[in-house]
């Protein structure tokens, strides 16, 4: 019994050891991330994996140009559409990317970071409270962001960056996109209280502005404003797009886009919508890299992927 319970004493010291040890070289988000979910990690497959979703061989075989679909926009609370506008390709419908128009006047935006990366899309929904949640820009592996960011007056983020696409700012005065082309970001967020630094910024003035063309697949977010002032947010909810291709076809799509800002991709893009009994919630599944005949695929054992990052409305 003394040998077995000293085994035991043993085997227990030996772990908390090793826990200690992965938690000080993976960070508190990385150590999270293998408790909820396993850690994710690449793994390489072929084009014509039945591991990739069918959208996504489809677009790696020989990417057809893609079109939209019929679509209508539901009132769901003033100043507040949904819809699902599907893309076709071939004749069918290979991917959808679900919507929201959100009028500013009536509705405030916030964007916030959850470091600790112990938060999914359903657990930012029941804390906000929000009409509306969608994954933000870009995070580092200490779930900060790698971009800057301003969280209810709180600049966060890297302090000096060169910033040459796009931001999405929320001030009194304005709400919508800055182009970054000619204009400095910390000049952008004069004035806001929220704002974050994402790129590329996909289309600016019916012209598209990726680019860099490539095979990378991914769920995708955008953020956008069309000709009336109003917020465009979208998910897909496949991965049949790359990014010059979504730019692509946001420019040709009936949503009457003047710009269009990329947001981060793959399975972190989710977006939730909860108001007046309507309840909708999108989740990210794919994201996979590609370089010729190799695809490296981005999985995870079990769980749903933390959003660190985000941008929800509320309505005022």
């Amino acid at each position: 019994m003394r040998r077995m319970l000293g085994l035991a004493v043993g085997a227990c010291l030996v772990l908390l050891v090793t826990t200690i040890a992965l938690r000080a070289y993976v960070g508190p988000y990385g150590f999270g991330v293998l408790l909820r979910h396993g850690g994710a990690y690449w793994f390489t497959v072929g084009t014509k994996s039945p591991r990739l979703s069918a959208s996504m061989r489809l677009a790696l075989a020989d990417a057809p140009t893609a079109t939209a679909g019929a679509f209508e926009w539901r009132t769901i609370g003033e100043g507040f559409d949904v819809g699902d506008l599907p893309v076709l390709a071939n004749n069918a419908a290979v991917d959808h990317i679900m919507l929201a128009r959100i009028d500013p006047a009536r509705y405030r935006f916030s964007v916030r970071n959850a470091p600790a990366g112990d938060k999914d899309l359903d657990q930012w929904m029941t804390q906000l409270g929000a009409a509306l949640v969608v994954n933000g820009s870009y995070y580092s592996r200490e779930a900060r962001p790698d971009t800057p960011v301003l969280s209810e007056g709180t600049l966060l983020g890297p302090k000096d960056y060169d910033a040459k696409a796009g931001a999405f700012v929320a001030s009194s005065s304005f709400v919508g996109i800055r182009d970054l082309a000619e204009l400095d970001w910390r000049t952008a967020f004069a004035g806001a209280d929220n704002a974050m630094v994402s790129f590329p910024l996909l289309l600016a003035n019916g012209t598209n502005r990726v680019r860099h063309v490539s095979q990378w697949l991914a769920n995708r977010s955008f953020v956008g404003q069309d000709r009336a002032g109003r917020i465009i947010i979208g998910t897909t909810t496949d991965a049949f797009f790359s990014l010059d291709r979504l730019a692509r076809f946001l420019i040709a799509a009936p949503l009457d886009l003047t710009l269009a800002l990329n947001l981060d991709g793959g399975p972190v893009a989710c977006q939730g919508i909860a108001l007046n009994g309507y309840a909708r919630k999108t989740y990210g599944r794919w994201e996979a890299r590609v370089e010729g005949d190799r695809v490296q695929l981005l999985t995870w054992p079990y769980g749903t992927v933390d959003m660190p990052l985000v941008l929800a409305a509320f309505p005022k």
